[in-house]
């Protein structure tokens, strides 16, 4: 998947996450590559819940090199496989943001071509509402809704616990109601 990341299987078994880490910090190519192969799965794992679809491998990729460049900033003792999680949400909101803007401009100049706004249907609507969420918010319901997973299974995810999920959950859904028009809420709520 990641050309040239390829750990020696005698290191791989060999070292723990925090002696690859220090080893890695120390210049260590080999054992950086135990950490990638370690946590690749899981990390396409979560960029790929979390939206990034289809460049769920290029969020990945940006991630592991942004760990990397960053593992100075890494507490020792403290566990790698969030630290780098949070990264790979981080690159995988910022692509998910950038693809957002990307549509909405090609929409735009769609509209502007064609000389006239498209009509947007409900599900449209809903979606651009949710698109228009804070980035908290609009994880958790894509996650819960978007996604079909659990409460805990989206605190999983998202590295949130459980209460948090369910408040972020509310206070999205609230706001969300307030982003539809009313009379598209009732469309929208009876088909």
């Amino acid at each position: 998947m990641y050309s040239g990341v390829r750990a020696r299987p005698e290191l791989r078994r060999a070292i723990d996450d925090a002696q690859a880490v220090a080893r890695a910090r120390d210049g260590d190519l080999d054992a950086y590559a135990v950490l990638v192969a370690r946590y690749t799965l899981r990390a396409h794992r979560a960029a790929f819940l979390l939206g990034a679809g289809e460049e769920a491998d290029d969020a990945v990729q940006e991630a592991f090199v942004k760990a990397f460049r960053n593992l100075s900033g890494f507490r020792a003792g403290e566990p790698f496989g969030p630290w780098l999680l949070r990264i790979v949400a981080n690159e995988t909101s910022n692509l998910v943001r950038s693809r957002h803007r990307r549509a909405a401009l090609a929409v735009r100049v769609s509209a502007a071509e064609a000389g006239r706004a498209a009509a947007a249907g409900p599900a449209d609507e809903v979606l651009a509402a949710v698109n228009a969420l804070p980035g908290k918010e609009r994880q958790v319901l894509v996650c819960r809704y978007f996604l079909d997973l659990s409460e805990a299974g989206t605190a999983q995810v998202l590295g949130w616990l459980v209460g948090s999920v369910k408040s972020r959950t509310s206070r999205a859904l609230h706001r969300l109601r307030g982003l539809i028009a009313p009379g598209q809420q009732e469309r929208i709520s009876s088909g």
